[in-house]
């Protein structure tokens, strides 16, 4: 990056900017640090989101993905995983520190970053205290690319064992379509009724795609 003016460099520009100001490559960059013989850092960082569709898709990225990348080893491939990582329990953190309707959109974002690049179908559960602070996450049912086998009862046992008294539910269409299905409101109701039996609430059900997040709750359909 030497060969750039200075107030294009991405470090130089973060300083003087703020990081907002820097694009998802410049970004990539400053982690990368470096780039590989005839390939600037900047273009490499160009060239490995595009290889991974983007920003989330890179840091949603298995090892093995990340080991078919020239130039990026097991150091580089550490920094890229402790970045998300990092992110998760600071939302994490904020989800559990105030009541989740205080912050609906650290809820969504928490959800993209657990849900949103993954290639296959997982339905999860947000606990909630009485207050409507995060217990726990807990990713419970892994299916196919088209279906989750979601089964209530466990549900209702993890959230008598958490103490939860509601939860916010939550899956992920890896079609990218974050559009509720038939079957996707007929699982809603039959948990809604199944935890109403023990007096826990199900507050929303999210559905995460590669858009915008699709909410039961301003839908209405809850």
């Amino acid at each position: 990056m030497k060969d750039l003016p200075v107030a294009m460099r991405p470090r130089e520009k973060l300083l003087a900017q703020g990081p907002s100001a820097l694009a998802d490559a410049e970004l990539l960059a400053l982690l990368l640090r470096t780039g590989i013989q005839g390939t600037g850092v900047l273009q490499m960082a160009g060239q490995v989101l595009a290889k991974f569709g983007g920003l989330g898709g890179l840091l949603r990225a298995e090892g093995d993905a990340l080991k078919t990348v020239k130039g990026l080893g097991p150091a580089k491939r550490a920094e890229l995983q402790a970045v998300l990582e990092l992110a998760r329990r600071a939302l994490s953190m904020e989800l559990s520190q105030r009541p989740v309707f205080d912050s609906p959109q650290s809820v969504r974002d928490f959800l993209k970053l657990q849900l949103g690049e993954l290639p296959h179908e997982v339905f999860a559960v947000l606990f909630l205290d009485a207050q409507h602070r995060l217990i726990a996450y807990e990713p419970m049912f892994r299916g196919t690319l088209t279906q989750t086998s979601v089964y209530p009862r466990e549900v209702l046992k993890r959230a008598l064992a958490l103490n939860a008294a509601a939860v916010i539910l939550a899956h992920n269409h890896p079609s990218g379509v974050a559009e509720p299905s038939r079957a996707d409101e007929f699982l809603t109701q039959s948990l809604k009724s199944a935890l109403a039996m023990v007096d826990v609430r199900v507050l929303d059900h999210m559905v995460i795609g590669r858009g915008p997040v699709v909410s039961f709750a301003e839908r209405g359909l809850l």
